[in-house]
């Protein structure tokens, strides 16, 4: 996987061009693009013109263009193009940048369907060219203490993973993100459930069968907000997914039962929030206070007690970018490639008809 031949002859950063700065670009991508070293925020993409100053703000070297072909027409100026835009852009953008001649990174979900996901990649593997995937919770400090734990063995043999991605979000925002138009491809089965899918199948390998119950349960709400996937993998591992917007009361973001035995942790990553509120990474970034480390052990529940408190590895959402900078510049492995991807959308599609049939679907 390379760049462009320019870079690598100046020696300089890598020139990263960013389609979209609403909330996925403004505050996951840019921020860790200029944070990345190798790489630099080169054109923020954006049709807002409150957008454009905000980006502009925030990154005063920053170039600021309104539409996709002004960023194209200066692709011989660029190393790397990040997709942040709405999800039904992700895959006429994506080709585009990949005719083009550039490396590529797509927000999740790289497409609507898993098919798109394989197109894509045959045609970076074609090129020649890096299509990354940018499954951020790969390095949320929850996964990857859990990571940890399993390879040291300490639950045992995993019989069955609980993951939660739950909000109290009793009104519905609107937007793309919350539209019913399937070419929206919105609703929280694409949107969270990417991410607890990818988990899934990042710890415990493929997926044989899928149940999913999947429901839109707030007044004016058009897209799914309350949904729930039994995944049976290859390995024996249960895994059972929920993803809402609707719950008053949250349960734990992991419950992971072994033989050996379990593990609790609560609350998320603490990395978002950061970003959100300004933070960049830098000295203690991802670092949780250790209230708030889950708890290791059989027998007895946490809340009373049960079990020993399991230290939080860091969050490093940084290690994303890094990666990508690394596979472009010394030939390292891309972090998250499409195909892995197009794998967790057959278990997304699964559980789309699963829920709309009522049936188990078999991979």
């Amino acid at each position: 996987m390379t760049g462009t031949p320019s870079a690598h002859a100046s020696g300089g950063p890598l020139r990263v061009g960013l389609v979209g700065y609403g909330l996925a670009g403004s505050v996951f991508h840019a921020p860790l693009i200029a944070a990345t070293e190798g790489l630099t925020l080169d054109t923020v993409v954006t049709s807002n013109p409150e957008r454009q100053r905000q980006a502009r703000a925030e990154f005063p070297d920053v170039r600021t263009v309104a539409t996709p072909d002004e960023l194209f027409e200066r692709a011989g100026e660029l190393d790397l193009v990040v997709i942040a835009s709405p999800n039904k852009t992700h895959v006429p953008l994506a080709k585009r940048a990949l005719e083009a001649g550039l490396p590529v990174v797509v927000d999740k979900p790289v497409a609507g369907t898993a098919a798109e996901a394989r197109e894509l990649a045959a045609l970076a593997e074609e090129r020649g060219l890096l299509l990354s995937v940018f499954q951020n919770r790969r390095w949320d400090n929850d996964f990857l203490t859990l990571r940890e734990l399993i390879a040291e063995g300490a639950l045992g043999d995993v019989w069955r993973f609980e993951s939660r991605f739950e909000r109290w979000r009793p009104k519905p925002k609107g937007g793309w993100r919350e539209s019913g138009d399937p070419a929206e491809i919105g609703g929280l089965l694409y949107d969270l459930g990417s991410h607890v899918v990818d988990q899934a199948l990042v710890l415990f390998g493929p997926v044989t069968q899928v149940y999913a119950e999947s429901v839109v349960r707030r007044a004016g709400a058009e897209a799914d907000d309350d949904t729930f996937l039994a995944l049976t993998h290859a390995s024996g591992v249960r895994s059972h997914l929920y993803v809402s917007s609707t719950a008053a009361q949250l349960g734990p973001r992991f419950r992971v039962l072994g033989s050996k035995a379990g593990y609790v942790k609560h609350g998320l990553d603490p990395q978002e929030a950061a970003l959100r509120e300004g933070a960049r990474p830098g000295p203690g970034w991802g670092e949780e206070d250790e209230a708030l480390w889950g708890r290791l052990g059989s027998g007895e529940s946490p809340v009373t007690g049960g079990g020993d408190a399991a230290p939080t590895v860091p969050g490093d959402y940084p290690a994303y970018y890094a990666a990508v900078a690394k596979a472009l510049l010394a030939g390292g492995p891309n972090p998250v490639n499409a195909r892995e991807a197009a794998d967790a959308l057959d278990v997304l599609e699964a559980a789309r008809r699963s829920a709309r049939d009522g049936v188990v679907v078999t991979l």
